[in-house]
């Protein structure tokens, strides 16, 4: 059994998934890795005895986003106090993590058996957390009632194609005109 980790080691671990899916988000994943470890505030070592591969690094932002993602949802129906605001606001995480996502995909082969593990996983996390605030929304009578978790996902995730190569498109703002079309009207 491998001995548990020090706090501080715990600590710099997060704060280089933070760092990491920050600079991807800014740089995409190919950024340096000098630029994530000055982002963390350690050293470039440290990066690699955490994550020895930039495949590694790249598999363990992802699932550390969907981790952020799903636990928000419930958090933010408490927050809010309402469905529909739940839902928008989480919506917003989602673009933030598809955007990077896309970049993270890309640096996983396919054919790679990580990739659809990965993708199973997403699925397996993020679709009931979607289906919650979707519910809540429903039951509050504040959205149509003609849509599933998944297909609104997949929604927002097409809106998202190309946001990481445009700086220019702004995928939130194209969301959240998605999410005002959920509205329920009469």
């Amino acid at each position: 059994m491998p001995a548990p980790r020090r706090a501080d080691a715990r600590r710099n671990a997060q704060a280089l998934l933070d760092a990491a899916a920050a600079e991807f988000v800014a740089s995409g994943v190919e950024a340096p890795v000098r630029d994530i470890a000055a982002r963390a505030g350690v050293g470039v070592g440290t990066v690699y005895r955490h994550f020895p591969t930039r495949a590694e690094l790249v598999v363990a932002v992802y699932r550390h986003q969907v981790e952020a993602c799903a636990e928000a949802g419930e958090p933010l129906l408490a927050e809010t106090g309402s469905g529909l605001g739940a839902l928008a606001r989480w919506i917003d995480l989602f673009v933030d993590f598809l955007v990077t996502k896309h970049g993270l995909a890309g640096a996983l082969r396919p054919d790679d058996d990580r990739f659809e593990a990965l993708h199973t996983y997403f699925l397996d996390r993020l679709v009931p957390v979607c289906a919650r605030l979707l519910d809540a929304a429903r039951e509050a009578g504040e959205v149509r009632t003609d849509l599933d978790a998944l297909s609104l996902m997949r929604g927002v995730g097409n809106l998202c194609v190309g946001a990481d190569t445009d700086p220019r498109y702004d995928a939130r703002a194209l969301a959240a005109h998605l999410v005002a079309g959920l509205r329920r009207t009469g």
